[in-house]
């Protein structure tokens, strides 16, 4: 069993668990981040790729920084997308950089097929978590709200690991 079959599966329940929250709440719990950045430190450690991952995190944090500077990102993306620069060999952070831009273009396709439509009612007060959920993005749809980009994040990284 290689490193990476040991990584990918705590890594791909990490980011579903901040996919997740993000789409409930709009914000990533700092723990998360945390937990997959160990994640990828011990993996390139064990690949004996460490000080190249470390620059693919600094060169991401960076640029997302940037972005969240510009109210581009939220914070929670920025060190979730950092954090996730730690996963994949260095030599394919850039292929997962543009799985994730791709899927957060579909996100925003999704998200923009409801916008410029006749507003969606919002369901009545409901008792269950996804439930509550939907009647949340039903009024962030509403209002017009930003998108939940831990998802774009999930799917992007997880695409690359499974390639």
């Amino acid at each position: 069993m290689s490193m990476m079959d040991a990584v990918a599966p705590l890594a791909a329940i990490a980011l579903i668990a901040a996919a997740l929250h993000d789409m409930v709440a709009r914000t990533i719990p700092n723990a998360i981040p945390a937990f997959v950045a160990l994640l990828g430190l011990a993996l390139r450690a064990a690949e004996g790729d460490l000080a190249w991952g470390l620059l693919a995190f600094v060169l991401v944090f960076a640029v997302a920084a940037i972005a969240w500077r510009y109210h581009v990102m939220g914070g929670g993306d920025v060190k979730l997308l950092a954090a996730c620069a730690l996963l994949p060999p260095p030599g394919s952070v850039a292929d997962m950089l543009v799985a994730i831009a791709l899927a957060g273009g579909a996100l925003s396709l999704v998200y923009l097929a409801f916008r410029g439509r006749r507003p969606l009612p919002i369901p009545p007060r409901a008792v269950s978590l996804p439930a509550r959920a939907f009647r949340a993005e039903v009024w962030r749809l509403r209002r017009g709200g930003p998108l939940p980009y831990g998802v774009a994040i999930c799917g992007g990284v997880l695409l690359t690991l499974a390639g």
